[in-house]
């Protein structure tokens, strides 16, 4: 490999890293991120931004990856509890406070994918394994059938979510705690009423 092949890969190098931590620094400070401002504070043109990075839920996919959690160490509290309104209830509101921790990069995230459908999936989608992990053994689920579960674990995903708490918090203008506090009391609320119903 030659010195010039050389000094072109450690600039590649250099240029990524430089894209990625400002992605980072504009999540982190709350500030608009988009791809223009991403480039703009990594000194770098937009064009050479897509270049390293095809499209917005990528590059923020990337640079959140270091944020996210993982399930079983997010329910560690009540990892014993065969309750599973409490464990429910626990990671309903795990999942809200990371939201409200990391608002800016989840609505930077929503936002570039929310009008192409198809992108969605570049989303986490940290609640569904913080569902799954919930309703599993030691779970006393009191013999609740697959459809029910099933079902249960969807009803949660629309109430336990990002897209719910910014509509509190948005269009009901509920404070942060207040927005957490009703959707956790919803999460409780459906909790309950399958396993009653089971």
């Amino acid at each position: 490999m030659t010195q010039h092949s050389t000094g072109r890969i450690n600039q590649k190098r250099r240029t990524r890293t430089a894209i990625l931590r400002a992605a980072t620094e504009l999540l982190r400070d709350g500030g608009q991120v988009t791809m223009r401002e991403i480039a703009r504070e990594a000194l770098v043109s937009e064009a050479t931004a897509y270049r390293y990075f095809p499209d917005l839920p990528t590059l923020l996919r990337e640079a959140v990856a270091g944020q996210l959690f993982d399930p079983v160490e997010a329910l560690r509290p009540v990892e014993r509890s065969p309750d599973p309104v409490v464990r429910v209830a626990t990671a309903a509101e795990y999942l809200l406070r990371h939201v409200l921790a990391h608002e800016g990069a989840v609505r930077a995230m929503i936002a570039a994918t929310i009008t192409r459908p198809a992108d969605a999936t570049a989303r986490p989608g940290l609640r569904f394994g913080l569902i799954e992990q919930s309703l599993a053994p030691p779970a006393e689920l009191n013999g609740l059938d697959g459809d029910a579960l099933a079902q249960l674990k969807r009803d949660l995903s629309v109430v336990v979510s990002a897209e719910a708490l910014f509509g509190l918090l948005d269009q009901h203008r509920l404070t942060p705690e207040q927005a957490v506090a009703s959707l956790a009391r919803i999460a409780i609320t459906l909790t309950r009423e399958t396993l009653d119903r089971s």
